[in-house]
């Protein structure tokens, strides 16, 4: 038999690669619509975890429009900061759909850093203002930034940053290079409240946590806002779930199996997928004034439609170490 081989993407290789995110954001638009009409297949993510808040999470899915099929290895660690190591660390593996041979291994830590803030930009698309001007970043790491990114993208109206860290440190050098980065005015703000007031878009990006000390009050939201919290529940109060108009989130069974878990309990009544909004099933923001929060899991096609395309263009651009299996 030929000798099979694989492509090897380091975190190095796919960043040469530098898929721009308007591509990221139209594939994970695709994808998100083609699971609302049920033409992908992506099984639950078992995970274990082997320290509080910590986890490390398989996640399966196969996109056939796309001929994408694999499955990511991640893990987040809150406390790796202290060991100077990123928060999010795994692998992905791309398998060719058509023989289950692998066809690459690579990184995963810019893939799920991208394909995160262009899942909030797809949401955007179909659930904020358009004209939405300004936003306000709870939490000033890597979401906070590859967020930012995105929605840029998704909301051109875009012209105010109010940016709230809990590190002083975090925050300045967020605004020291986000502002030429994206051409937005960067306000620094000293207090969760500062950041959510008044603000058109809402996106909290600190650490998932299982027992989180929440801040944000439903009475500091303005009518009309569109708020994504990465962090799930760790930010929003449980008056801000009992009173925006709409809870949307990327996967209702993997909601209802976080709720499970203790995340999320404030959260009566998850009004739509947003497979079924990119579908046209469900209507997405109907009125001006509806205040909606979408809460974005992570989903592996998020991560298969993203890799694929890197695949393809490292290949194209000779990029990666080919390996025998």
């Amino acid at each position: 038999m030929e000798t099979q081989k694989m492509l090897y993407l380091s975190k190095k290789d796919i960043e040469r690669v530098n898929l721009p995110v308007g591509e990221i954001i139209q594939a994970l638009d695709k994808a998100f619509r083609e699971k609302g009409l049920g033409k992908v297949e992506m099984p639950p993510k078992p995970g274990i975890h082997t320290m509080p808040d910590a986890f490390i999470h398989a996640m399966p899915a196969s996109v056939p429009s796309v001929g994408a099929a694999g499955c990511k290895w991640v893990s987040g660690y809150p406390e790796n900061y202290k060991k100077n190591l990123p928060y999010i660390n795994g692998l992905l593996i791309l398998n060719d759909p058509e023989t289950g041979m692998p066809l690459s291994v690579m990184d995963c830590i810019w893939i799920t850093a991208m394909r995160t803030g262009a899942a909030t930009a797809v949401a955007a698309k179909y659930l904020a203002n358009r004209d939405s001007n300004t936003i306000g970043i709870l939490g000033c790491g890597v979401q906070g930034r590859t967020n930012l990114e995105a929605l840029k993208i998704i909301l051109p109206e875009l012209s105010e940053v109010k940016a709230y860290d809990i590190s002083p440190d975090a925050v300045n050098l967020y605004a020291e290079e986000m502002g030429p980065k994206t051409g937005l005015d960067i306000k620094i703000v000293k207090t969760p409240k500062e950041a959510v007031e008044n603000s058109d878009v809402i996106v909290t990006a600190g650490p998932i946590l299982k027992e989180p000390n929440p801040a944000i009050e439903f009475d500091w939201l303005k009518p009309g806002v569109f708020a994504s919290p990465v962090d799930f529940d760790s930010y929003f109060k449980k008056s801000v779930f009992k009173g925006c108009e709409k809870f949307v989130t990327d996967d209702r069974e993997q909601c209802l199996y976080y709720k499970s878990l203790g995340y999320f309990q404030h959260v009566s009544k998850i009004y739509a997928d947003l497979g079924e909004i990119a579908a046209g099933t469900k209507p997405g923001r109907e009125n001006r004034n509806e205040i909606i929060i979408c809460a974005n899991l992570g989903l592996a096609i998020d991560d298969m439609v993203t890799a694929i395309k890197i695949y393809r263009k490292a290949v194209d651009s000779n990029i990666g170490i080919w390996l025998d299996l």
